[in-house]
């Protein structure tokens, strides 16, 4: 008999590393409210009370209204862990502030930065083993954090670091407030002192964007820029971390999919927003309402936390049916993965380029991809994302002679 799960089980390890058993069993039931454990707030020593909303219908409407389930959360603890803007914004803020950075996510400011991304990709698999590799700390880190370095004007090479304060920045409560808090502090002095290097002296990167924009014919505070940046460094990096990680296990356990890709490229998209569906990079969001609303048969009071699972929504098989199964013949347009409305992800593009240059230079260069010896592991520090730990596989090299052929052409094409 399955398991029985109950609402305050959803903070588990267990469930946040394979959380789809619990949502079949709970979907039905949301909104329900339930408690989140003490700690989601650092400093915070009593639980918080939230309502789960798990059915796609009221996942998307409550995205979409952003009047009454708002992204203003007073939930940081002062002088110790800034605010990040925008996704904790509302308009006209939000709109104000989401203006200066949108340009640097554009399909085309993409595409104009594809070709380095494809460079930066070659390098990293150039170094894969004839064995087992574990891709996570070799690969769905490095490329992420090096790619949204490069965007904000910091190096590259810190990566380690730079995940490090991604992670404490997520980790509540699994990670003890004075490790995270001074993880934090150390991120924001390093923010600090990039930004007064940039107002020193300006550089093509989105630091320098930040210090020298204004709204309103007023220059952006310190905190506000702090916040830009650490968005920007997490958001940049966690999030298409997690989708190339997912993305990697899908086709480890699907060796008949991966033969089909090679034959036909044609399918790489498929598969790429598929796994956004299948195994969503960001599981959950977190709202506040403002003023009482009824959903699903549900009276909920204004002001009461509301806890958005897009997972959940994307294996609702009212709206994809057989929703537990890969398939490719989906019509995806309206997974959630990367939200919906106003907060729709900045970086959305720029992750599913990542995951395209990836996705077919691992078939150019692989003729097959397994499991390594040693099992998955699951990350279970933070319930907002679902990704790896540790992702050991086995690559097979093509020795065919086909793959330099074929990665010279998509450069040639790229650059055209």
């Amino acid at each position: 008999m399955e398991t029985v799960f109950t609402p305050d089980q959803l903070a588990a390890p267990t469930v946040i590393a394979d959380p789809y058993r619990a949502y079949r069993e709970l979907r039905n039931r949301s909104p329900f409210h339930y408690a989140e454990p003490a700690g989601v707030v650092p400093g915070n020593v009593e639980p918080v009370r939230t309502w789960a909303f798990m059915k796609y219908a009221d996942v998307y409407t409550a995205l979409r209204d952003h009047n009454t389930f708002s992204s203003m959360r007073r939930d940081t603890v002062p002088g110790k862990i800034p605010s990040v803007v925008l996704v904790r914004d509302d308009p006209p803020r939000h709109t104000r502030f989401r203006r200066l950075v949108n340009n640097a996510f554009t399909q085309t400011r993409v595409e104009a930065l594809t070709p380095w991304i494809t460079d930066v990709v070659n390098e990293l698999l150039d170094k894969f083993g004839p064995s087992t590799n574990e891709v996570v700390s070799s690969y769905t880190i490095p490329l992420p954090v090096r790619v949204i370095s490069r965007l904000l004007g910091i190096p590259g090479e810190d990566y380690e670091r730079f995940k490090r304060w991604s992670d404490a920045f997520l980790a509540a409560p699994s990670m003890d407030d004075g490790n995270r808090i001074r993880s934090i502090q150390e991120m924001t002095t390093y923010f600090g002192t990039m930004a007064a290097t940039r107002r020193a002296r300006g550089a093509e990167d989105l630091i320098t964007v930040l210090v020298e924009a204004e709204i309103e014919g007023e220059k952006l505070e310190e905190w506000e820029i702090l916040g830009f940046c650490i968005l920007l460094l997490i958001a940049g990096n966690e999030t298409t971390t997690n989708l190339l990680g997912n993305m990697l296990n899908v086709m480890a356990e699907r060796p008949e999919l991966w033969e089909q890709l090679r034959r036909d490229r044609s399918h790489v998209e498929s598969a790429i927003e598929e796994t956004l569906r299948y195994e969503s990079p960001v599981q959950r969001v977190l709202r506040t309402t403002t003023r009482e609303i009824e959903v699903s048969g549900a009276r909920i009071p204004a002001g009461d936390h509301v806890t958005i699972f897009y997972g959940s929504a994307n294996r609702d098989p009212r709206e994809f049916p057989d929703p537990d199964e890969f398939r490719l013949d989906r019509n995806l347009r309206n997974h959630v993965a990367f939200g919906t409305g106003i907060h729709y992800c900045l970086g959305a593009p720029l992750a599913r380029a990542e995951a395209r240059v990836t996705l077919n230079a691992l078939l150019d260069r692989f003729s097959a991809i397994r499991r390594g010896p040693s099992p998955p592991i699951r990350q279970t520090f933070s319930r907002m994302v679902f990704g790896f730990k540790r992702l050991p596989l086995v690559l097979e090299r093509d020795h065919h002679g086909g793959s330099p052929v074929r990665r010279c052409v998509r450069r040639i094409r790229q650059s055209t």
